[in-house]
């Protein structure tokens, strides 16, 4: 029970943080591209692999693993929302975007998740 409460305390974590990154992103960055989500989800892409790789060679415990990566990295990113927004852009007769948003979320998760493995092993000399 103890470790469910803690990826809860992470869920809340992670998805204030996603709020205030979009709010952020609306504010400061004009554009048909939704790059709230577009950010957390890249950085989640790069946190996830680095939280994974830490813990593992750390042996971290897996209620600590669990609430940072299922917990806050759960709550931080945002896949139903990079749905959504892709689908918007569709309905909203946008397919240019679309399909923008699809390539660069695919591309900028894929080479951020490699950064943080990368960069977890360099730290942890593994």
């Amino acid at each position: 029970m103890i470790r469910v409460l803690w990826i809860c305390a992470g869920g809340a974590l992670g998805t204030g943080m996603r709020y205030l990154i979009a709010l952020w992103a609306a504010q400061r960055i004009s554009s048909v591209l939704p790059y709230g989500t577009l950010i957390v989800n890249v950085a989640g892409s790069f946190l996830i692999a680095v939280f994974m790789e830490a813990g593992m060679t750390l042996g971290w415990s897996a209620t600590l693993r669990a609430a940072l990566t299922i917990g806050f990295v759960g709550g931080f990113t945002t896949y139903s929302s990079f749905n959504y927004d892709t689908l918007r852009l569709l309905e909203e007769g946008a397919p240019a975007a679309a399909l923008a948003n699809v390539i660069v979320t695919l591309i900028g998760c894929a080479i951020a998740g490699w950064c943080g493995l990368v960069l977890a092993r360099a730290a942890l000399a593994r």
